[in-house]
């Protein structure tokens, strides 16, 4: 008899946690494994806001799916489009835009977020995301490209646009993003003599009336009084009400000359989500402790793309946050449930109460709340570096970022863009790839051929 076959899509943290799981758990000719992700790395997400800012090169977060395997897992460069559920099929493009028929008879739904984005006029087109590692180190040559024009410029006016920066969202990676951002030009200017320091201006908005709620209110004020010091104005219950290439409208009424438009105000379940035809909750796939979805044979979902229910809270309705600590933790109990499915016994119920938090906000300032005890500055910073240090799954990587970490604690910034992207606007047209994904119609369509042919 043939091997069961296991479909892992996606290859962030919920993924990789499964499939190594798989890899040592699995007998010799168990099952056969395949891992569906266009990137062959997996990208440690929270440190993305110190690539923007230099201080991490991209390579030390992105740790190599091939070191770290054991070659027991196929990969399959592309990306899930697509899943006929009924057939057991799951639809790939490739990244050779070609479309691929893949059978399974387990799937692993893991595929993340994309940046979450409104109907607001000129959004798309001119602003910058921060969900890729692509988007983080083009950030970086456009805020310094920024410095280099405004330093260039006889035009005043267009030297103010350009040394205004916007960074729209609240949460952790807009709060990071704009704290190690403002960190960067503000120790740049020092090596631009024709730049007043003072017109380098940074504004964090969100529409939330709080911010990083999740921290309590006393770390929450740290955290506002940390960005104060740094000059950055911080603008809560406000959003955008447009975005132009030279200029910024709030929604209260304020325009503001701008070129940088930083968009980091939430993620949503990705679009493949839309393709199954099943109950979803806030935009993600109901699931249930185990992370089955009902009704679907052999479909299970985790991480960004599953609403699994959080049983530690001991609330109807409660679901497990988003967060990278969820999802490993996540991908393991996946994998064991999926050797338990394979080995005919009972499946354990995710159940994993959180660690706490850390924001690093660059320098030696950073508020954290590991296991509910409220830290400031540099204890902070210990436990948010070393969280993170520690959440790196190769040495190599551990290595890359404790040098690069070194290195700039001790020879500070350099302000060198590569200019790589220089043809590109680099914008959330440029990066969101939403329009990839098929119709329910397109995918019975492109598997009916195969099944018949089964």
């Amino acid at each position: 008899m043939a091997r069961p076959r296991i479909l892992v899509v996606g290859a962030g943290f919920a993924g990789v946690a499964c499939v190594r799981r798989l890899e040592r758990s699995l007998a010799a000719d168990e099952a056969d494994v395949s891992l569906v992700t266009p990137f062959s790395y997996q990208l440690y997400l929270p440190l993305l806001p110190q690539v923007a800012s230099g201080v991490l090169t991209p390579q030390s977060i992105a740790v190599s799916l091939r070191r770290s395997s054991r070659h027991r897992t196929r990969i399959i460069p592309g990306g899930a489009v697509g899943v006929d559920t009924k057939a057991k099929v799951c639809v790939i493009r490739k990244i050779t835009g070609e479309l691929l028929n893949e059978p399974y008879d387990y799937i692993v739904l893991a595929p993340g977020s994309v940046t979450r984005t409104f109907d607001i006029p000129g959004l798309l087109d001119n602003a910058r995301g921060m969900k890729t590692l692509a988007e983080a180190a083009y950030i970086r040559d456009h805020v310094i490209a920024q410095l280099d024009l405004a330093d260039a410029s006889q035009d005043e006016a267009e030297r103010a646009s350009r040394l205004q920066f916007v960074v729209v969202g609240g949460g952790y990676a807009g709060t990071e993003t704009a704290a190690c951002l403002q960190r960067l030009t503000s120790n740049a200017a020092k090596r631009y003599p024709r730049l007043d320091p003072k017109q380098i201006k940074w504004h964090l908005i969100d529409i939330a009336p709080k911010l990083m709620p999740e921290l309590g209110d006393k770390l929450g004020k740290s955290a506002l009084e940390i960005l104060g010091k740094r000059g950055i104005e911080v603008s809560l219950g406000v959003s955008i009400a447009k975005a132009g290439p030279e200029e910024v409208t709030f929604t209260d009424g304020r325009v503001l000359p701008c070129r940088t438009l930083i968009w980091t105000a939430g993620v949503a379940a990705s679009p493949l989500v839309a393709t199954l035809d099943a109950e979803t909750v806030r935009g993600r796939l109901a699931v249930t402790p185990e992370m089955t979805v009902p009704g679907l044979d052999g479909v299970f979902a985790l991480g960004d793309a599953g609403a699994l229910p959080d049983v530690t809270k001991g609330e109807d309705g409660a679901i497990c946050p988003p967060t990278a600590q969820h999802a490993m933790r996540q991908g393991r109990t996946m994998a064991d449930n999926i050797l338990a499915t394979l080995r005919h016994r009972p499946l354990t119920p995710y159940a994993h109460k959180d660690l706490g938090l850390v924001v690093d906000l660059g320098g030696k300032d950073a508020v954290s709340k590991p296991l509910g005890i409220e830290l400031r500055g540099l204890p902070a910073q210990a436990v948010a570096r070393g969280y993170h240090w520690s959440a790196l799954r190769t040495n190599v990587a551990k290595t890359r970022v404790m040098t690069n970490w070194l290195l700039n604690a001790v020879a500070g910034d350099d302000f060198v863009r590569t200019n790589f992207q220089s043809r590109s606007a680099g914008t959330l047209r440029d990066f969101e790839y939403t329009d990839t994904y098929l119709t329910r119609e397109e995918i019975l369509e492109h598997t009916r051929g195969m099944v018949a042919g089964g």
